[in-house]
């Protein structure tokens, strides 16, 4: 199927309860968000449901209550997009994990509770984590992400968070919160609120 139109997706995941305020800011625009779980707080949906329609799935953290699934498969723009909370538990893919991509066959995959941006390859699959939005944990990066999804092309991108407790982290520091591209090319940019920095541009086109 074709994409009909150039769409911005605004992913989170693990904010534990908390909206910060830079989410309204890195988010204004988007078509559509995707939060992939760990909500905390139904009002952080409320709060993003301000700036968007919004496609919810819980986390392990979230009750039953909460009334959302724990997983969700859309369509936007052409490209079916699969949402879990939990892909990957101790560095790798659940059994849960690669069932659901498996029965799915997405062409992106949005998942959090690692609370590391990421972004990799499943075969034809862009597994894609934002990073957790949430109080800031140890060492580990805040951050939030875009998804643009425009023609043959998916664009993704990190935007950190510029925490005033957080050291500003060194260029290299940041590659293990990263991940790495395997499986195809991808396009990945990375974005702090006071500099933006290309750490790897390439074009990906779907066979």
């Amino acid at each position: 199927m074709k994409r009909r139109r150039t769409i911005r997706i605004g992913v989170i995941a693990d904010t534990h309860g908390l909206f910060d305020p830079a989410v309204s800011r890195h988010f204004r625009g988007v078509d559509h968000i995707l939060h992939a779980g760990d909500i905390g707080d139904r009002s952080v949906i409320e709060q993003l449901e301000q700036l968007g329609p919004v496609t919810v799935v819980s986390g392990n953290i979230d009750d039953e209550q909460c009334g959302f699934p724990s997983e969700a498969v859309i369509e936007l723009a052409g490209s079916r997009i699969a949402i879990r909370h939990i892909l990957y538990k101790g560095g790798k893919l659940t059994k849960d994990g690669r069932a659901f991509l498996e029965r799915e066959q997405p062409d992106i995959c949005v998942f959090g509770h690692t609370h590391q941006p990421n972004v990799e390859w499943f075969g034809k699959t862009l597994l894609f984590n934002p990073g957790s939005a949430g109080p800031k944990r140890f060492k580990l990066p805040r951050a939030v992400g875009i998804l643009v999804l425009a023609r043959q092309r998916i664009i993704q991108k990190h935007i950190l968070f510029a925490d005033r407790r957080a050291k500003v982290m060194p260029r290299g520091a940041m590659k293990p919160y990263l991940g790495c591209v395997s499986g195809g090319p991808a396009d990945l940019s990375v974005k702090t609120e006071q500099k933006s920095r290309t750490l790897l541009q390439r074009h990906h086109a779907k066979s």
